[in-house]
């Protein structure tokens, strides 16, 4: 199957939406820098087409690539960050591993034990219990990780996260291209896809470790495992 096929009832080929995607989650532009880069490759696309084709498939992205990724390790980071989305705040659950591999993101109106619980929750549901946790002094994960984590190490120290703390700069980032979040839907569609995306071309071809020759051939494999995604996820 070729990217170049157009999906069915679509006017481009998948190649130029798969592209599209990528570039808005992968990079820090806007719908409309998409749209640009675009057109300046003759592909004439509305930033409203590329919108409507992000929030159509980014879920089907992150569920596709979610499966294909390599394992979690046995160590993990966690930490919270704060967001405001319309004037509202937020907070943003972030668990990544030792390697800096973005584990889950996850948007919620408060930072206390029964957000920590639910957040736990949701990482326990997809993978086995990590052999030692690293938070912050946040006193709201204290229970929640003896109750759902008893074999578990847990670690509290300020100066021990910034694997995750380091984590939540591309976030600051996508933010601040985007003047501000609109919706916190919206938010948690789009960090959710950033993530995944990250931990396949970055976190993966790792461009500051290693040689140019094996940067290109990790950025080639994950090419191949994004277009595979693409080509299941648009059935062409």
């Amino acid at each position: 199957m070729s990217l170049a096929r157009k999906p069915k009832r679509y006017r481009y080929p998948g190649s130029i939406i798969s592209y599209a995607v990528w570039q808005y989650h992968r990079f820090n532009l806007s719908f409309r820098d998409v749209q640009e880069q675009l057109a300046y490759r003759g592909i004439i696309v509305s930033h409203e087409t590329v919108r409507k084709w992000c929030l159509k498939f980014s879920r089907q992205f992150k569920d596709t690539l979610q499966k294909r990724e390599r394992e979690v390790s046995d160590k993990w980071h966690l930490d919270e960050m704060s967001l405001r989305i319309n004037g509202e705040s937020f907070v943003l659950w972030r668990a990544v591993d030792e390697h800096g591999m973005e584990i889950d993101v996850f948007l919620q109106k408060r930072r206390n034990k029964a957000s920590a619980i639910r957040f736990l929750s949701r990482l326990l549901q997809r993978y086995p219990t990590p052999r030692v946790i690293i938070t912050d002094k946040l006193r709201s994960y204290r229970q929640p990780i003896k109750r759902m984590c008893p074999k578990a190490d847990h670690r509290s120290h300020k100066w021990l996260n910034n694997r995750v703390e380091n984590a939540h700069q591309p976030t600051r980032r996508k933010e601040k291209c985007l003047i501000k979040f609109k919706s916190p839907r919206g938010v948690q569609q789009l960090l959710s896809l950033m993530g995944k995306v990250r931990n396949l071309f970055a976190v993966f071809v790792n461009r500051y470790k290693h040689k140019s020759a094996l940067r290109r051939q990790l950025f080639d494999a994950a090419k191949s495992i994004w277009d595979k995604a693409a080509s299941q996820i648009l059935h062409i």
